[in-house]
């Protein structure tokens, strides 16, 4: 039997080679020839005292924290040359006042025309509706800027073109982006420069000798400033400038629905809403009423831009300084709407005037039972927030053209090629302010273009991004409120159109009043 079993472990030899190769391998004549490593006899002796240990294992984990932070943010050497994302140093007080700056603007003062065409109960009903709407929305993009790869989306336009394909989300995103930035920026010259108008005529009294600038003229000092203050570099950098718009507007919102309220309810107050000829024209009032609220809640464009500007990694992720800043900035938001909507539409009634709204029901109803200090006050703080929002709204579009020449050249863009780009779109801004003055009635119809960047989109980009278990809540909630969206948009432009002609609107070339 032992002759056997030794007989067996010889063919087994004979046959594997390898395993008898392996039985050598610690032979001392491979040990001394292979190659020796040479060890400092410091790391010897250091390895060897009660330090050693610890240092190693601290050593370990910030080798495996920068592993993980460099897999978390994966960034475009081209984002250090963009404006949005040249400085990511921010935080949530910034983005509050970024916000804060863009979100209470000339589109809350035309609040309460939306409750003329929907009624009290219905008007408080849309308004919360939205208010919430637009905030779950807002929490989506959010989540969104950050993916699981590493990637930051910085810009809304590159979240659509990562959600659904290069060309259909340019195709979706980037007109009604770029029309929300550059309408909303000829909107503030309109805005800002007549109120520079008013208060020039308050200050200077009916006595004044000075000979007073046309409506054109205000418009291009109003222009002017804005562009000089649109040389600071890049979106961090108006950080400042947004904290002064935040507090102007927040004044502003204050001081025009208190007025309004310790002035009371005008004579013949009336709460009705207006009877059209048909059905049709009522249900279009309405739209156009739906598309005036969420106008007001129109920044979703921006959001993804202000989370750029702040640091992120794998303990402090951006999204959770970006939700701080959020929260805080949409309470003191609907602390200024909702008085301001309600109250409006309760000193009002249905006289509110349509250009403007609360800006000239202040002006027409009150010029001469109120102190000429706070309607000048009142008038100051708009054309300060309305310079201040210019400048947030008006960075998408000088990074878009800025990065036009980085892609091309693959260099930064200079200096004096920023300040040029960037001297051109507000004098193109200007231009179509002065040919188009009619543009700031066309308050529903912007609401709906760019109602489904605020209430659509994020949750379609949620489904194809995240992907949530088909027919779950969390799949049926989204695409509920996206097809919604969708639906509310073509009801709200449909309605807008039709009230234009319907009702009518001055159209006056090259001539603003």
């Amino acid at each position: 039997m032992e002759e056997e079993v030794v007989e067996v472990m010889k063919k087994s030899s004979r046959a594997s080679p390898a395993m008898s190769s392996t039985t050598h391998v610690h032979s001392p004549s491979m040990v001394d020839s292979a190659p020796k490593t040479p060890k400092s006899p410091f790391a010897t002796r250091f390895m060897n005292t009660p330090l050693a240990s610890p240092m190693k294992k601290a050593f370990e984990n910030i080798h495996g924290y920068l592993e993980e932070v460099g897999r978390f943010t994966k960034l475009d050497h081209q984002d250090a040359w963009l404006p949005i994302t040249e400085s990511r140093k921010g935080n949530a007080y910034y983005a509050a006042f970024h916000i804060l700056s863009s979100g209470i603007g000339f589109q809350a003062l035309v609040l309460p025309l939306a409750f003329t065409n929907l009624g009290w109960i219905w008007g408080i009903i849309c308004l919360c509706g939205a208010f919430m709407w637009q905030l779950y929305t807002l929490w989506l993009l959010i989540q969104l800027h950050e993916s699981e790869s590493g990637v930051r989306h910085s810009r809304y336009l590159k979240l659509a073109m990562a959600a659904f394909g290069e060309k259909l989300g340019k195709l979706l995103a980037l007109f009604p982006i770029m029309y929300l930035s550059g309408g909303t920026c000829v909107t503030l010259i309109m805005i800002g420069g007549g109120t520079v108008k008013i208060f020039f005529q308050i200050v200077c009294g009916e006595g004044c000798t000075l000979s007073p600038l046309s409506t054109t003229e205000w418009y291009l000092v109003f222009t002017c400033t804005a562009i000089l203050l649109a040389q600071l570099p890049n979106l961090n950098s108006i950080a400042g400038v947004s904290l002064i718009g935040a507090i102007t507007a927040v004044a502003y919102c204050a001081l025009i629905w208190i007025v309004s309220m310790v002035k009371g309810t005008l004579p013949h107050v009336s709460y009705d809403p207006p009877k059209g000829p048909s059905e049709f024209t009522n249900t279009f009032c309405v739209c156009n009423a739906l598309g005036i609220i969420a106008f007001a809640f129109r920044g979703h464009n921006l959001v993804l831009e202000i989370q750029g500007t702040m640091p992120s990694d794998a303990q402090q992720p951006s999204r959770l300084a970006m939700w701080r800043g959020c929260m805080f900035a949409y309470l003191i938001i609907a602390l200024c709407l909702f008085p301001l909507a309600i109250g409006g539409y309760w000193a009002y009634g249905n006289s509110i005037p349509p250009d403007q709204g609360m800006l000239s029901a202040l002006y027409k109803f009150h010029q001469h039972d109120t102190s000429k200090l706070i309607i000048a006050l009142t008038s100051l703080l708009v054309v300060i927030n309305s310079l201040s929002s210019f400048q947030i709204y008006a960075m998408p579009v000088f990074d878009n053209l800025e990065s036009r020449y980085t892609i091309i050249k693959n260099r930064p863009c200079p200096r004096w090629l920023r300040m040029a780009l960037r001297g051109f779109f507000g004098c193109f801004a200007f231009f179509i302010a002065v040919a188009l003055p009619f543009l700031r009635s066309l308050a529903g119809l912007i609401g709906g273009i760019a109602l489904p960047i605020t209430l659509a989109y994020p949750c379609f980009m949620w489904v194809e991004i995240k992907k949530p278990k088909i027919y779950s809540i969390n799949w049926c909630l989204n695409w509920t409120l996206g097809i919604l969206g969708m639906v509310l948009s073509v009801m709200v432009v449909t309605g807008a159109i039709w009230s234009i002609v319907a009702q009518g609107i001055k159209f006056h070339f090259f001539n603003p009043q």
